[in-house]
């Protein structure tokens, strides 16, 4: 079945303003730029007051339908992160070796890059290079403690999903170790007040 017209209302806040132009958002505001390119999506962008966006699709199906609410939700996601920004916290969890951490340079690139060593005792060097945009510091009044920040949701979290994915335990019991670096706290840099 299809549906002949949908849309979905996309609401700007104050200090925030958001240009899209050939199917590419920029959204700007307090804290930086956002940039993120929806061409391979056929919605259009339909401005309706001073604060206001329609994204509409004509003559989809519910599969195109859906990818309304996606797009608006990636703009959303845009918008908190030019105003509030993101903040993830990981803790390194440990039975018995205890896991180094160091934040470094990474010198072709010049973004963090963190050395994960001693991971259940083993003599490997875990080496994750953050993505473009993701500040990572070790957390002052906590011990054990990584926190991730930036603008962009998808960067930071993906970030924080490599540092955690490169310390699966492999060909052991699950259950039985546990051992890794796991996200325990998930919020914005500045609290909505």
């Amino acid at each position: 079945m299809k549906y002949i017209h949908s849309s979905e209302t996309l609401t700007i806040p104050e200090g925030v303003s958001v240009t899209i132009k050939s199917r590419i958002v920029t959204v700007t505001g307090p804290r930086g730029k956002l940039v993120k390119d929806l061409k391979h999506l056929a919605v259009s962008f339909v401005p309706k007051g001073p604060n206001t966006i329609n994204i509409e699709l004509h003559h989809g199906v519910r599969k195109n339908v859906a990818a309304l609410r996606t797009v608006r939700s990636l703009i959303e996601n845009m918008i908190t992160g030019v105003t509030r920004g993101y903040k993830y916290k990981m803790r390194y969890v440990y039975a018995h070796f205890p896991i180094n951490v160091n934040i470094e340079e990474n010198k072709e690139t010049g973004t963090p890059l963190v050395e994960i060593r001693n991971f259940l005792g083993e003599k490997i060097v875990r080496r994750v290079t953050m993505l473009p945009g993701v500040d990572i510091e070790m957390s002052t009044n906590v011990k054990d403690e990584l926190v991730l920040s930036g603008n962009s949701l998808e960067n930071v979290s993906q970030s924080a999903a490599d540092i955690q994915q490169i310390c699966r335990v492999r060909n052991k019991d699950i259950r039985k170790f546990l051992d890794g670096l796991y996200v325990s706290e998930r919020g914005n840099i500045l609290e909505a007040a």
